[in-house]
């Protein structure tokens, strides 16, 4: 399915009326991991609908550091949903072929983790919310997930079997195909066993661990498995 592209935040219509494309617009936190990883799943990834074809733009590609914290995210993809939006009732698209915005963030130690939630869901923006970091959902593709990491990161990373790994382990930031593909149904289930553990009286922001990954691949991505 081709690599996801980068580019600046907003680059044009998501589509003309007749073709049968979907753009996704993702704000990543992570410089590395996130993209990595989409580019494996759009290449590998089983499409819900084969004949639409969903293209990925990484929407801050270029962005520095300072400009990758949650609240930022959210900032920059409200902004462009609603230019997106705009574009869209202008042409006439049909809604199944709106653009859709994703901004993929992590607990970690991050301030106002809660007020970027509802940031987004005013915007209409999706989040792909990982606690304490992305590794745990890249974790769930080997084994299920047990116990809270008192939101460190490195304790998740830590877990991961290839860690020590000579080869896999001396960039652990990039992820790999053969540490994914073939992987994401177990990974699926995993990640909502994992969740269910959590009451629905216990804030996002406050379940330890979480991932909601998943979601970004079905709905935003349009892919089934890998």
């Amino acid at each position: 399915m081709g690599k996801a592209k980068k580019g600046k935040a907003s680059l044009g219509p998501a589509q003309r009326r007749g073709r049968r494309k979907r753009v996704v617009h993702v704000f990543t936190e992570g410089l590395v991991t996130e993209p990595s990883y989409i580019d494996i799943i759009k290449a590998c990834g089983e499409p819900a609908d084969p004949v639409i074809t969903v293209e990925v733009r990484i929407a801050n590609a270029s962005a520095p550091g300072s400009q990758r914290k949650p609240l930022k995210l959210v900032e920059a993809a409200v902004d462009l949903m609603s230019s997106e939006q705009r574009q869209a009732r202008r042409s006439g698209l049909a809604k199944e072929y709106w653009p859709q915005v994703w901004c993929l963030f992590d607990r970690d130690e991050h301030e106002g983790i809660e007020t970027a939630l509802k940031q987004a869901r005013e915007g209409d923006v999706k989040v792909a919310f990982s606690h304490p970091c992305f590794e745990v959902w890249r974790l769930l593709h080997h084994k299920p997930v047990t116990g809270t990491f008192g939101g460190v990161c490195g304790q998740a990373t830590a877990r991961l079997p290839f860690a020590r790994d000579p080869k896999d382990g001396a960039n652990i930031k990039v992820v790999l195909p053969h540490q994914v593909v073939g992987r994401y149904p177990e990974a699926r289930k995993r990640a909502l066993r994992m969740n269910a553990e959590h009451g629905e009286h216990v804030a996002l922001v406050n379940r330890d661990p979480y991932t909601n990954v998943h979601e970004f691949v079905e709905q935003g991505l349009g892919i089934t498995s890998y």
